[in-house]
């Protein structure tokens, strides 16, 4: 951190107003969480949306990740791509076409 006193005001703004950004935010969330989109996925999806949103902000400049080497960026693409598939194969799982109906259900 600088001796500067401009620069010491400038990041205390920038702060402020991402606090602000993530409390917009958070609200956004709890107001989502109430209104009935035409379908529950689309809410699943803007809430994800949002929460991606907002651990980007925190991540990026309170963990002050955005002046970070190369190779951080790597690791974080690849963490972000691993979690994508994951979600991916959550979604597909419900049309596995190898479960059967009777799968799941108690023997008689």
């Amino acid at each position: 951190m600088s001796d500067n006193i401009e620069e010491i005001q400038k990041s205390v703004k920038k702060y402020l107003f991402i606090g602000a950004a993530l409390i917009l935010c958070t609200g956004a969330t709890v107001w989502l969480s109430y209104v009935e989109l035409p379908t529950h996925g689309l809410n699943i999806l803007a809430g994800m949306i949002l929460a991606t949103f907002k651990a980007a902000l925190v991540a990026l400049i309170f963990m002050h990740l955005n002046h970070e080497r190369s190779v951080i960026y790597k690791v974080l693409a690849f963490t972000v791509v691993f979690a994508i598939v994951l979600f991916v194969l959550f979604y597909f799982s419900n049309s596995d076409p190898l479960v059967f109906e009777g799968f799941y259900s108690k023997p008689e």
